[in-house]
C-alpha cells in the first residue's frame, strides 16, 4: 500500500478535503491521510510515498523531517532542500535570466547589524550608501518586503525617500528589497501545480484579505491570459515547485511577476471560494496520485527546477565527464594513432642519506607549525545601529 500524506498546521478546510478526495478515487494501493510523526530516525524512510508539505516553512521540525524522508526515498511537495535555498529577490534575478518579466528591483542591508557583527563586519559596503542611484533606479512609489519573506508579513509601500527611511528603521535585522510599482490595469493570482497545471483567477491585492479574490469579473484579453499561463509554467518548470502561486500585475498588456515564491499558497475555502477550492483540491489529489503511482522505494523522487538541472549539467564534474575520465586509455586510444614517443630513462630511487638530507632541508624551509598566531584582539561590542548611513 502506498500512503500519501499531508503535513498541515492551523489550516482546516484544505487538508480533510484532499484527504477526502483521494480516497473517494478508491485506488488499488494507493491511500491519504493525515502525516503522523512519532519519531525522526538518522535516514530511516518513512511510511509515506508522497507528502504534501503545508507547514514546514513556519515549524523548523518539520522541515528537518522532511529532508530526512526525502533522502530516504519521500516524494515531498515540495522538495524541502530548494525550499529552503530559495528566497523572493533570487527568484527575480531567475525570471529575468529566463525572460519573464518582473520589477526593478534591489536588495537593502539590514537597518540593524545582525548579532555577533561589528563595525569592522560592514568594511566592504560603501559609506555612505548608494541610495541615490537606488531611488533613480527602482523610483518611487515603491514597496519595501523581506527579500525572503511571504505571507505579506513586513511589506510596506513608501511614496519617498523619507518615508522609506522611516519604514526601514522597523525592519531590525530583515534584509529588505524595494521594488519598483507597477501601477497595472488587470491582476491575477494563478494555482500552478505539477509544472504544468494552471488555474488563473482574478484577483484585487488591495482589498482586504477575504476579499481579493475576485468572482464574476470582467472578461480578459485572451491573449494576455495565454502570456501569463506561459509565464507560469517558465517560472515554476525553472524553479522546480510542483505546488505554488504565481502572481502577475499586467501594464500596457505586459505581465509582470510580483510574487512567484508561495510553496504553501492559500487554499482556504473561506478565501479562494468554492470554484477555486474545487480546483486545487481536485488537482492536488491528481498530482499526488500520479507521484505514489511513479515512486520508486530507495530513490530519490523529488522535483529539480530547470535551473538546478542546467547547471549541474553543465558542471565540469557531472557524471557523465567523470564517467569517461575512467574510460581506459587503451580504448580511447585506438580511434587515433598515438605519436611515437622516446621511452623516458626511470630515475633510480633515492638512498636513505638522500632522504635525511631532504627532509633536514624542508624543515628549515617550512615555518614552525606548532607555533600560533598571535591572537587578534577583539573589538569592543557596538550598540546595534543601522549598518549603512543614509
Amino acid at each position: 500500500m502506498k500512503k500519501i500524506g499531508i503535513l498541515f498546521g492551523k489550516e482546516n478546510t484544505f487538508p480533510q478535503a484532499f484527504i477526502d478526495r483521494v480516497n473517494e478515487k478508491k485506488l488499488k494501493d494507493i491511500t491519504a491521510e493525515a502525516v503522523h510523526i512519532d519519531m525522526v530516525q538518522q535516514a530511516k524512510p518513512t511510511d509515506y510515498a508522497v507528502i504534501i508539505d503545508r507547514i514546514s516553512q513556519d515549524v523548523p521540525f518539520y522541515r528537518a523531517f522532511l529532508k530526512n524522508a526525502a533522502i530516504s526515498g519521500t516524494a515531498v511537495i515540495n522538495n524541502p532542500f530548494w525550499w529552503s535555498a530559495d528566497e523572493k529577490f533570487f527568484n527575480n534575478a531567475l525570471a529575468e535570466k529566463i525572460g519573464v518579466p518582473v520589477p526593478k528591483t534591489v536588495i537593502l542591508p539590514s537597518y540593524e547589524r545582525p548579532d555577533d557583527t561589528g563595525e569592522e563586519s560592514f568594511r566592504n559596503l560603501a559609506m555612505p550608501f548608494g541610495w541615490d542611484k537606488i531611488f533613480s533606479y527602482v523610483g518611487f512609489p515603491a514597496y519595501m518586503k523581506p527579500h525572503d519573506g511571504g505571507g505579506w508579513k513586513s511589506v510596506y509601500k513608501v511614496n519617498d525617500a523619507n518615508q522609506l527611511f522611516a519604514n526601514h528603521a522597523e525592519t531590525q535585522q530583515l534584509v529588505m528589497m524595494l521594488q519598483e510599482e507597477i501601477q497595472f490595469t488587470e491582476y491575477f493570482r494563478c494555482y500552478v501545480l505539477g509544472g504544468n497545471r494552471v488555474h488563473i483567477m482574478q484577483y484585487e491585492p488591495r482589498n482586504p484579505h477575504h476579499e481579493r479574490y475576485v468572482l464574476d469579473g470582467p472578461p480578459v484579453d485572451k491573449a494576455i491570459l495565454k502570456k501569463v499561463e506561459e509565464y507560469c509554467i517558465k517560472l515554476n518548470q525553472a524553479l522546480g515547485y510542483d505546488f505554488n502561486t504565481v502572481e502577475f500585475a499586467i501594464r500596457d498588456g505586459i505581465p509582470y511577476a510580483i510574487d512567484f515564491c508561495n510553496p504553501a499558497p492559500d487554499a482556504d475555502i473561506h478565501s479562494v471560494g468554492q470554484e477555486n477550492f474545487d480546483w486545487i483540491v481536485e488537482n492536488a489529489a491528481d498530482l499526488a496520485i500520479e507521484k505514489a503511482k511513479s515512486y520508486q522505494k530507495g530513490k530519490m523522487n523529488l522535483t529539480w527546477g530547470t535551473f538546478i538541472k542546467d547547471q549541474f549539467s553543465n558542471s565540469p564534474t557531472k557524471p557523465e565527464t567523470v564517467a569517461k575520465a575512467k574510460t581506459p586509455i587503451a580504448k580511447t586510444a585506438a580511434a587515433k594513432p598515438a605519436a611515437k614517443v622516446q621511452p623516458v630513462a626511470k630515475k633510480a630511487a633515492p638512498s636513505k642519506t638522500e632522504k635525511a638530507e631532504k627532509v633536514k632541508t624542508a624543515e628549515k624551509a617550512a615555518p614552525n607549525a606548532k607555533a600560533k598566531p598571535a591572537a587578534a584582539k577583539k573589538a569592543p561590542a557596538a550598540k546595534k545601529k543601522p549598518a549603512p548611513k543614509k
